[in-house]
């Protein structure tokens, strides 16, 4: 019988039936290795902020601009220069604007044509023309394509070819639609591939919107946040999931996501907080309610599970209700008329009602259920990727620096392999909440054991995604602030050492000067002069509070992280403005742009993972030769 590498030959001649057909394939491919590396975009900690995630994304983090600069600064002044930027960005809107202001006419079509498609044939200009012409919007890609290859000859004469097609263009009022086809490629070709490295979820009001535009994009990847895992625990059906969905979106009044966003009905838990909690405010109520809610969900999960080592988080059951107080701390209120304080665990007959409903709301969501299958379709625990290692929350360790983790059927996971049997069980929780269609509390044991760790990694102090103990209970029941105290995994103090980042790197196969951590979940506090690049440049946290609320913590508007073939490139972002801002005054994101790492030679496509593979294409294509 013939081996499977046979096989595979024979699948492959048929690709390619002839002698000749091999070899042109052969040299394609050798020219596309000596290529430059696309430029790799990073961004985490999104947390629902659609506007300003927009526009860096249109924006390219600034590169843009620079572009545009670099390009035209003996020709174009600086508000120019900023205009161009700004049409890049959002052709439509600023066309529209520009014609209401009557100053749209041949004259600008024919300039703003020109300064375009000069600008697309410098981004296009280390892409092979074949992946220039994917990249084109199918109605105008012959034409884009003729004229971003333009080459000037003696007589002119294809100078005159193009400009008729351009005069031609306006004559027939389709200037419009090109200017926004133009556009488009222009920022497909700024950044080859887009890395989220978690937290799409939560503070912000606009993840839904975030997550519909991550879907249209030509090529990114996700590493899931702790805010992410929740919704999609909550997706799988975990009551405890949703609880916390709920009062995450509660207490920033972002109802409209869940109710507008993903259909999720609010009337029955703010009638019932109304009742229980009555305040000024049903959302205040309901938030309550739900908050108890979820003490008591999670106070079940912790006591089914002791392998999680969380008995010290069983706050309901640990609070002595007769002096209403807790590990010495006296509580700011008497007010639990829900809670039976005999089984302070225990949800009533009412509250039962209230979760299943939602939990089912969650489920039937088609919405949501979208967006989350993109998530698991698109995302992972972590990646290793052209020498980084990408994760957004911690590889749990114990206070000598060594991985931590936890134990699971009697065998203790850590460092990578727990990040995989972690990842395992997340996704084997979404394939059985499909494939069963059951709900809590009727499923079997092994699915409620997988959307328990869900909610275990969504908030566990060994969680790789969280890492600190949550004292939700604290900052909502006790006035004392020193008990608000968060402690972090070990992980947070010995990722400064190098020492330590390097055995992260090679847990996960990763040697060399040129490899590195992306980091998120943590805010840099820059205001008190904390640095995003650790451990001698091999770990960079690029959690800039990227949110409204993290603004006045970080004192900035969010990282991003720059991986182009000349090197690194971390840029702090200032508040953005917003779209008006943008489209009236040609307000740009201010960005502080700091070069962390430069290559001494040029990064080119045979340095990459898709290098990699590009060369065993090379090596089966040379045997079937």
């Amino acid at each position: 019988m013939p081996s499977d590498h046979e096989k595979y030959l024979d699948l492959l001649r048929t690709k390619y039936p002839t002698p000749q057909s091999v070899r042109t394939e052969i040299i394609n491919l050798s020219a596309i290795l000596n290529l430059p590396k696309g430029t790799e975009h990073f961004m985490s900690d999104l947390h629902g902020d659609f506007e300003a995630f927009y526009h860096i994304l249109n924006s390219c983090s600034g590169v843009i601009r620079e572009k545009i600069r670099l390009i035209f600064s003996d020709e174009l002044s600086d508000s120019e220069i900023y205009e161009l930027a700004t049409l890049v960005y959002y052709p439509e809107e600023k066309m529209h604007l520009l014609k209401k202001e009557g100053r749209i006419n041949d004259g600008w079509y024919r300039v703003t044509l020109n300064e375009l498609i000069r600008l697309a044939r410098q981004l296009s200009s280390k892409y092979t023309r074949s992946k220039v012409r994917k990249a084109m919007p199918k109605d105008f890609a012959y034409i884009i394509d003729e004229l971003i290859h333009m080459q000037k000859d003696e007589d002119d004469n294809q100078v005159r070819y193009h400009q008729e097609i351009i005069d031609t263009i306006i004559s027939l009022h389709n200037a419009d639609e090109f200017i926004k086809a133009l556009s488009s490629l222009i920022k497909r070709l700024a950044v080859d591939h887009l890395h989220i490295v978690g937290d799409i979820f939560d503070r912000g009001p606009s993840a839904d919107r975030i997550m519909d535009l991550l879907m249209h994009h030509h090529s990114l990847d996700i590493q899931w946040g702790n805010h992410d895992i929740l919704w999609m625990g909550a997706a799988c059906g975990s009551r405890a999931c949703v609880a916390n969905v709920l009062k995450n979106n509660l207490k920033y009044k972002n109802t409209e996501i869940l109710e507008k966003g993903y259909g999720i009905s609010l009337r029955r838990l703010m009638l019932f907080g109304m009742k229980y909690y009555p305040s000024d405010d049903p959302i205040d109520s309901a938030y309550r309610a739900v908050s108890i809610i979820a003490l008591k969900l999670e106070g079940q999960i912790i006591a089914d599970h002791p392998d999680y080592d969380m008995a010290e988080r069983n706050m309901l059951s640990k609070t002595d209700w007769d002096s209403y107080s807790v590990d010495g701390y006296s509580l700011n209120t008497h007010d639990f008329p829900t809670i039976d304080k005999n089984d302070p665990c225990a949800l009533s007959d009412d509250e039962e009602k209230i979760i299943d409903a939602a939990a089912d709301d969650f489920r039937n969501s088609s919405r949501l259920q979208m967006h989350v299958q993109f998530l698991y379709d698109n995302g992972s625990m972590y990646l290793i990727h052209n020498g980084n290692l990408l994760y957004h929350g911690c590889i749990p360790m114990n206070e000598d620096g060594n991985f931590s983790g936890i134990t699971h059927d009697g065998h203790t996971y850590k460092g990578r392999e727990y990040l995989d049997m972690a990842e395992k069980r997340a996704r084997r929780a979404w394939k059985k909440s499909h494939a069963t269609g059951i709900l809590e509390p009727h499923m079997s044991e092994e699915q409620k054991n997988d959307l328990d760790f869900m909610w275990f990694l969504w908030g566990g102090p060994k969680s790789p995604l969280c890492g600190r103990i949550l004292k939700t209970f604290e900052r909502e029941f006790i006035y004392d602030s020193s008990s608000w105290n968060e402690p972090q995994d070990p992980y947070y103090t010995f990722y400064r050492d190098r020492r330590t980042c390097d055995m992260i790197l090679r847990e996960f196969g990763l040697y060399g000067e040129h490899t590195h951590i992306i980091n998120g979940h943590t805010p840099v506090h820059v205001k008190d002069g904390e640095q995003p690049v650790r451990a001698d440049g091999r770990l960079y946290v690029i959690d800039g509070g990227f949110s409204n609320p993290m603004h006045k913590t970080t004192g900035i508007a969010g990282y991003t992280l720059i991986y182009n073939s000349h090197g690194l490139r971390l840029k702090a972002h200032q508040p953005f403005q917003g779209v008006e801002a943008a489209l009236s005054g040609n307000v740009d994101i201010e960005s502080d742009s700091r070069l962390v790492e430069k290559n001494e030679n040029r990064i080119l496509v045979a340095d990459s993972d898709n290098g990699e593979k590009i060369k065993e294409q090379i090596a089966d294509l040379r045997e079937l030769l």
